[in-house]
């Protein structure tokens, strides 16, 4: 980067530890203080980074890391832990009257039921030869059978161990080759034909198979063919969806394979979450970086200096030692707070507050509950349209209310002495997502005893009487109503909000501004006058009449949470409308039509 004093650094860390964490974070070069900066264009040395960033490390103990290939390989790995997109899910054999793990091993060849279940999980594939994910198939000598069931889920590359594709072994009940390899995958799918005796997972002997997926055909080839589901899991493992209620039956379609190689990933994806593989994880880790540390260093250490200036300094040199602030801000990492998020329900007192940590990453909002550990809210960035904050209360301490999605809010406040956190979070919120601040606005009623705007279900204000208090007090057409009377508008019926409009003892509303790029429906028809003057199409005052009202019905009808900014786009769809010589003579009749006709030419 560079600026008008030359050229700028932004320095990424990583730091690897034992415990299956990898903390990575990036600090721009004007955070760092002055004193430390560097005076040619080679930047900070790796010592003086680490000085300021963490002055209580010591930094006698570092050395430089070889130039061995080994270090760059091993690395790769650490961070490639928990990122595998490849998967190898078991398929087991269920015939019926059977239930025990031998009888599904000793199972030689499959009935058409279960022919029909894995032409819809997968594709057969010849083994010899093959040179896409195998695994730990042979596709040289054909020693664990000639072909096997692959496919592709999203992202990942998925290997079925099918228990009747395996080498079959007579006069062998253990049948080793072929629970060799369904007896090592996490997860297993048990077919079960109609007849089946139930299945208990305490039948099967094996330290890693720890969700069982019992899929339960009916009405096996024929065109009602359907199945039922359950799932079994280990004690230590945590609830994986995509959740189904129970008794749930699924019809023989894409939409179930979908479904079931969903459940198959992510059963996948949560045994690794539990202690078992978590501690298996933690001490390959533990063996990859000592390996380094012992055999992969040099003798020359960061910086042979003795002297830490950082760690010895004075108050005064402190104080020209502080960094530029607000430059963690611009982190694509999330930044962290420690919060109180309040309970209850809006209008109500808010005892309970649950002590959590606000995460704010470019990508989503995280509410983290301390004690637990469990996520309780989070919200992408993108669904984030604004908030209100309160840093000076007479109880309870500064509080923000954050609004997501169609106009639901959840609250967070902190103590008094954390009044800068609130500032900082609404700093990091106006960088990373697309909301903004809302205000309150206390309109009065007219004489008519009617608060002089007009709202649509989703709280957008689509009429606007000119000159009355609403306006005044800084309403404008097109901002959003989130909050009536201290009630979140989203939760109100049509009728409890009429009711609050009209006898409530004062009306106070909470809105979100408009997008400052967005145009509402009166400027939208201005706007279509001005291009048909510019095309020299004239456009009657019947037809813009028509529009109006056509336009208003669409954006009521469609607009959803995006009102705003979704209004550009059709300007632009029926600029091109208007500059059609072709359809000049049509245009009164087309402004009649429909607004979803209008939409869709």
């Amino acid at each position: 980067m560079k600026n008008s004093g030359g050229a700028q650094y932004n320095y990424r860390i990583i730091f690897r530890t034992t415990e299956m964490k990898t903390l990575r974070g990036s600090i721009f070069e004007e955070s760092v203080p002055s004193a430390a900066r560097h005076t040619t264009p080679r930047g900070l040395s790796p010592k003086r980074l680490l000085e300021f960033i963490m002055p209580e490390l010591n930094l006698h103990c570092l050395r430089l890391a070889s130039n061995s290939p080994k270090v760059r390989d091993t690395l790769l790995k650490l961070d490639e832990q928990g990122l595998n997109f490849q998967r190898k899910v078991g398929v087991m054999y269920c015939r019926a009257g059977q239930s025990s793990e031998e009888d599904m091993y000793n199972n030689e060849s499959s009935g058409p039921a279960f022919e029909e279940f894995l032409d819809l999980l997968g594709e057969r594939v010849r083994l010899k030869g093959w040179e896409k994910y195998r695994a730990q198939l042979d596709n040289k000598t054909d020693s664990t059978g000639t072909h096997s069931l692959y496919t592709r889920y999203q992202d990942y590359e998925i290997m079925f161990h099918v228990s009747t594709m395996l080498p079959y072994t007579a006069n062998n009940t253990q049948q080793l080759l072929r629970k060799r390899h369904i007896g090592n995958d996490i997860v297993t799918i048990v077919f079960q034909e109609p007849g089946a005796l139930p299945f208990t997972p305490k039948s099967i002997r094996s330290h890693f198979q720890h969700v069982f997926i019992i899929v339960q055909v009916h009405e096996p080839c024929t065109d009602n063919t359907y199945y039922r589901v359950a799932v079994t899991r280990s004690k230590d493992m945590p609830l994986f969806g995509p959740l189904f209620p129970r008794g749930a039956r699924f019809p023989r379609s894409p939409a179930f394979r979908d479904f079931l190689l969903a459940k198959a990933v992510n059963a996948e994806n949560a045994a690794e979450k539990s202690e078992k593989f978590r501690s298996m994880a933690t001490r390959t880790r533990q063996e990859y970086l000592k390996d380094l540390a012992e055999n992969y260093v040099t003798t020359t250490p960061i910086d042979s200096s003795t002297k830490f200036p950082l760690l010895s300094l004075g108050g005064k040199r402190k104080d020209k030692l502080k960094g530029a602030k607000g430059a963690e801000l611009h982190s694509a990492g999330a930044l962290v707070w420690a919060v109180m998020v309040s309970g209850g329900y809006e209008g109500e007192v808010r005892e309970h507050r649950l002590p959590c940590l606000l995460g704010v990453s470019a990508e989503s909002v995280v509410l983290i509950e301390r004690c637990t550990r469990r996520v309780v809210f989070n919200c992408s960035c993108r669904d984030v349209i604004g908030w209100k904050a309160l840093t000076e209360t007479k109880e309870g301490g500064p509080c923000l209310d954050i609004f997501y999605e169609r106009g639901e809010s959840v609250s967070i406040s902190v103590t008094e002495n954390q009044a800068e956190d609130i500032r900082e979070v609404v700093q990091r919120l106006e960088l990373v997502t697309r909301g903004c601040e809302a205000f309150e606005v206390t309109p009065l009623r007219d004489g008519v005893g009617q608060p002089g705007f007009l709202m649509n279900e989703e709280g957008f204000v689509t009429e606007l009487q000119r000159f009355c208090y609403a306006e005044s007090g800084g309403l404008q057409l097109w901002a959003r109503v989130v909050r009536l009377c201290g009630h979140s508008l989203v939760h109100l019926s049509p009728e409890e909000r009429t009711r609050l409009l009209r006898t409530a003892h004062k009306i106070h509303i909470t809105v979100i501004p408009p997008d400052e790029n967005a145009e509402g429906a009166e400027t939208a028809v201005d706007r279509l006058v001005k291009i048909s003057k510019k095309d020299s199409i004239k456009l009657d005052t019947a037809a813009a009449v028509n529009f109006r009202a056509t336009f208003q019905s669409w954006q009521q009808k469609h607009l959803q949470r995006y009102s705003p900014t979704t209004t550009p786009r059709l300007f632009i769809f029926l600029k091109c409308l208007f500059c059609d010589k072709e359809r000049k003579n049509s245009l009164s009749q087309r402004c009649n039509n429909s607004s979803q006709e209008v939409v869709a030419q």
